[in-house]
C-alpha cells in the first residue's frame, strides 16, 4: 500500500493514538486495517530507511483479536493503548516468534526465557507487537569507529528528512519508524542519549525516563547504572500514554521498586496540560550547551523559543553555570571506564538467563564477530569497545573509583544547580545535556524544536531531577502546543 486510505476513510500517516481511537470506536477503521496499512509502509520504505528488522509474523492475528475484543467490550472499558501497534527496539526481549539480539547476527536465533517487563505491560494494556526497530546498540558500543545509525544485522538507518544525514544514537530505528509512519509508536532504550539523539535528529518526542521508573528486565543490557527504556512518538500526548503503560514495578529488574514511588496516582495523562508552562522556573545554562551554536542560524531559532517559553509564563533563569561542567571529558571516560566493566557483567549475566543462543558471554560474542567478520563489518568498525568490555574483571578500585567520580559530578554539578535555583528543568538544545541526565539517572523528554537550512530536524531537550516526569510532561507539552513545529518527512536525498 504505497498510499494513505481514500478520502472517505480514515486518514492514518500521522494519526494520533486519540486520533486512531475515535476512529476505532467510530467504526471507521479496524485494528487489522492499520496493521496492514503499516506493514504496507514498512515493505514500501524499509528498504531505503532500514527502519525496521522484523515484522511481527503474529501482528495481524493479534489485530484481528484486538478487533473481536473491541466488538464485545463496552465502550470506554479497553485501555488507551488497545489495538494500537507498537514497534519495539531490538534489544527488547519477546518470546514469540521473533528475534531480540540488539543488532548482532551473535544473537540471532537465541531464544529468550520471558517477555521483556515492558512488553508484558503492553500486551496487558492491549497493545499490538508489530515488529522490532532495528538500532546501533552493539554497533556502536562495539567500537569508536562504527557510525550512528549502524546496524550490523538491519544496515544503515537513514534520517526520514533527509535521507543523507545522520539518524543518531542506538535508538534510531524507533524514531525513523515513527518519524516515517511505518508505525504508530515506538519504544527505545537510552543508556546516554539514544532516545534523546534520535529523537533530536528525526523530529520526534523521545521521553528517557527515571532510571528504574521503566522496568529494564528482558532488554539486553549496556549498564544497569544507566539504561532505562522510554516512547519514541510523534507528539508528547502519545509518548505520555505509553509511558503510562509501561511505567512501574516488575520483580524481575529490583531498580523498578524504588522508582515506582514516583509514579503519581493516577498516572501520566493528567500532567497533559495547554499551559502546563505557566509558572515553571527553567535554567538556562550556555556554556557549554547554547555556546556551541554560537554565530550559526541555529543560535537564534533557540533564543527565539527561550522567548516562547516566558511568552508562555515560564520564568527563564538564563546565563547559569554549572561548578564542574568543564570537566565533562573527564567524566565521559569516566563513564566509559565503569560501562565497560558493567556491560561485561551485565551481557553476561543476560546471555546465560536464555533458553538457548549461539553466545553465552562476551567473550563469546567476540569470537563469533572474529569468525564472521564479514557479516559483522569488522574490518571496517572493529570491536574495540567490546576487547577493552571483555579485559575487565569486575569492579575493581579503578571503577569505583569512576563510579564516584560520576556521583560527585552529578551531586555538586546537575543536582545542585537545579536545588540551589529550585529549578523545574533545565533546557538545552538538541540533546547536549544528555550526560548530564545519563551519569545520574535523570529523565529528559525531546521535543521537535525545528529544521536547519538542509531541512535536517533538531530538538529541544528539558530534564529534571529523579521523579519529575509531570514537571516534564506539563512542559514539553506547552512547549510543543505553543509551537506545533513538527511536519511529516519529506524523504529528501
Amino acid at each position: 500500500m504505497s498510499t494513505d486510505r481514500s478520502d472517505d476513510e480514515f486518514p492514518i500517516r500521522e494519526a494520533t493514538i486519540n486520533d486512531l481511537q475515535l476512529a476505532f470506536k467510530q467504526n471507521k477503521l479496524t485494528s487489522w486495517q492499520l496493521v496492514e496499512f503499516y506493514l504496507g509502509e514498512i515493505h514500501r520504505l524499509n528498504p531505503v530507511l532500514n527502519g525496521v528488522i522484523e515484522v511481527n509474523p503474529d501482528a495481524l492475528s493479534q489485530a484481528d483479536e484486538a478487533d473481536c475484543e473491541r466488538r464485545v467490550k463496552a465502550p470506554g472499558s479497553l485501555p488507551g493503548l488497545h489495538g494500537i501497534p507498537i514497534l519495539l527496539k531490538d534489544n527488547i526481549a519477546t518470546k514469540d516468534k521473533m528475534n531480540t539480539t540488539a543488532g548482532s547476527y551473535a544473537l540471532l536465533g537465541s531464544v529468550v526465557p520471558r517477555d521483556a517487563g515492558v512488553v508484558t505491560k503492553l500486551r496487558e494494556a492491549g497493545a499490538i507487537i508489530l515488529g522490532k526497530a532495528s538500532l546501533s546498540e552493539w554497533a556502536n558500543f562495539r567500537s569508536s569507529n562504527a557510525p550512528n545509525g549502524f546496524c550490523a544485522r538491519g544496515g544503515q538507518g537513514k534520517n526520514p528528512y533527509v535521507l543523507s544525514a545522520d539518524p543518531w544514537g542506538s535508538s534510531s530505528g524507533s524514531a525513523i519508524s515513527v518519524a516515517g509512519n511505518l508505525v504508530a509508536v515506538s519504544l527505545g532504550t537510552e543508556t546516554d542519549g539514544s532516545i534523546l539523539s534520535p529523537s533530536s535528529s528525526n523530529s520526534v518526542v523521545g521521553i528517557k525516563p527515571t532510571v528504574g521508573l521503566t522496568s529494564r528486565a528482558g532488554v539486553i543490557p549496556l549498564t544497569p547504572r544507566q539504561d532505562s527504556v522510554g516512547p519514541i512518538c510523534r507528539t508528547v500526548a502519545d509518548a505520555v500514554y505509553v509511558l503510562d503503560a509501561i511505567a512501574g514495578f516488575d520483580h524481575n529488574d529490583p531498580a523498578t521498586s524504588a522508582a515506582s514511588k514516583y509514579i503519581p496516582h493516577g498516572g501520566y495523562k493528567q500532567f497533559i496540560k495547554p499551559h502546563g508552562l505557566k509558572g515553571k522556573r527553567l535554567g538556562v545554562v550556555r556554556n557549554p550547551f547554547f555556546n556551541i551554536l554560537k554565530g550559526s542560524p541555529l543560535a537564534q531559532v533557540f533564543d527565539h523559543h527561550l522567548q516562547t517559553l516566558r511568552q508562555e509564563g515560564a520564568l527563564v533563569i538564563d546565563h547559569l553555570e554549572i561548578a564542574n561542567v568543564n570537566s565533562k571529558n573527564s567524566i565521559s571516560n569516566d563513564e566509559t571506564i565503569a560501562m565497560l566493566a558493567e556491560f561485561k557483567l551485565a551481557l553476561n549475566a543476560y546471555l546465560k538467563e536464555l533458553v538457548t543462543s549461539p553466545v553465552r558471554s562476551l567473550a563469546e560474542v567476540i569470537a563469533f564477530n572474529n569468525k564472521f567478520s564479514d557479516l559483522e563489518k569488522i574490518k571496517e568498525y572493529g570491536q574495540d569497545l567490546l576487547l577493552s568490555a571483555e579485559a575487565t574483571d569486575g569492579i575493581g578500585k579503578t571503577e569505583k573509583a569512576a563510579i564516584l567520580n560520576l556521583e560527585r559530578f552529578t551531586r555538586d554539578g546537575f543536582e545542585k544547580l537545579m536545588s540551589t535555583n529550585n529549578l523545574d528543568a533545565l533546557v538545552t538544545p538538541r540533546s547536549y545535556a544528555s550526560t548530564l541526565l545519563a551519569v545520574g539517572g535523570f529523565p529528559g523528554i525531546n521535543v521537535p524544536a525545528g529544521y536547519d537550512s538542509e531541512g535536517v530536524p533538531f530538538g529541544i531537550c528539558f530534564g529534571g531531577l529523579k521523579g519529575t516526569e509531570p514537571k516534564l510532561i506539563e512542559i514539553a507539552y506547552g512547549f510543543e502546543q505553543a509551537t506545533k513545529i513538527r511536519k511529516p518527512p519529506s524523504f529528501k536525498s
